[in-house]
Formats: structure tokens, sequence, C-alpha cells
């Protein structure tokens, strides 16, 4: 069996023994324009990718920094690697949870140019958990007992082709993190 993933620009990567040289944004915005949210459950198509273009908008919104608007930006990054585990369950695989965690941290070195403060942990966790409760509202059609946490941002839970999600997310990278891609996407 393989050890290895193929990834969407055609890298060998070893998600268990993940190479910083072969993380590239480019898969990133491909995979996660092409991954559902909520392990699939939910009323239409919302991407992962999506939401994390979302979370970088509110925090781009909010007055944060750059940094922290890339952070909103890949917090799920792993996920094109990885896949996702459902919450209830992940809780019960504590060493998925370490590879997960060693990944992002690698992630976050690559792109960041080290891992997230105790304080951009704190911000991230506030917008992802922000989103999650419209997400839950729209997605799922589940209220919430809390109060609707305030956002900066318009969401819009119209669906998008992949193709457009992938380009976004390659534009808020550009933008935030002043690189400019050369290869962008595959046609």
């Amino acid at each position: 069996m393989s050890e290895h993933i193929t990834t969407y620009t055609g890298l060998h990567f070893e998600p268990l023994n993940p190479n910083p040289e072969k993380i590239r944004i480019e898969d990133i915005a491909h995979a996660l324009s092409m991954i559902c949210r909520g392990n699939g459950h939910v009323k239409t198509f919302w991407s992962v990718g999506e939401h994390c273009i979302c979370c970088a908008r509110e925090a781009a919104a909010r007055g944060l920094s750059d940094r922290m608007v890339l952070t909103c930006l890949l917090h799920d990054a792993s996920e094109c690697y990885m896949s996702d585990v459902p919450s209830p369950f992940k809780k019960e695989l504590p060493e998925y949870q370490e590879h997960e965690d060693r990944l992002l941290k690698i992630i976050y070195e690559k792109f960041l140019g080290s891992d997230l403060t105790e304080e951009e942990q704190k911000q991230l966790k506030e917008i992802d958990n922000a989103l999650l409760w419209y997400d839950l509202e729209k997605l799922l059609g589940e209220k919430q007992s809390e109060k609707a946490p305030e956002l900066h941002i318009n969401l819009d839970y119209t669906v998008r082709s992949f193709k457009e999600v992938e380009d976004e997310y390659l534009a808020v990278y550009e933008e935030y993190s002043g690189e400019v891609l050369h290869c962008c996407t595959k046609e």
C-alpha cells in the first residue's frame, strides 16, 4: 500500500511524514474548493475553501494583521492532505489529532514563517466559531441557542463553481502574502 497521496499538482505527498517542500498553495486551494463542509451533511454544497475565504475576509474586516488573515485562510489546510474527521469522532482519535496538529504547524511555518502564538490561536478560534454558528444555522437549519455572533462581513451562501472558489482562495493568498503565483490552477 502506498505511503503517499498524489496531489492536484502531481506531487507525491506523505501525510504521515510531511515534507514542507511538497506543500503547495495551489494544491490546498484546489482540494479545499472541492471538499464539502460538515462531512457533506449540509442543505447545499459549501466548501471548506469557501469557509476559509470567509474566515480570512472576516479577519481582514476586523482589521487584523495580514498574518492573521493568512492564518484564517490556512486554518483547515491540513484537510487537503488528510481529509477531516467529524469532531465527535476526532476526540476519540488522539493519534489522528497529533498528525493533524503537526501538519498544520508545518503549513503555518511554511507560509507564515512560524507556528501560531496563543493570541493568534484565540483570534482564529473566535472567527472560526463565529462562522460555524452561521454554518449550522444556514447550512443545516440547526437553530443555535446562543445569540448570533457579530460578523464584519456579509455571508452569502450562494453555491459557486469549484474553480471560482479556488481562484478566489489563491487571490486572497496573493493579496495578503505578497507572493505572486505564476502557475495558478490547471484547466
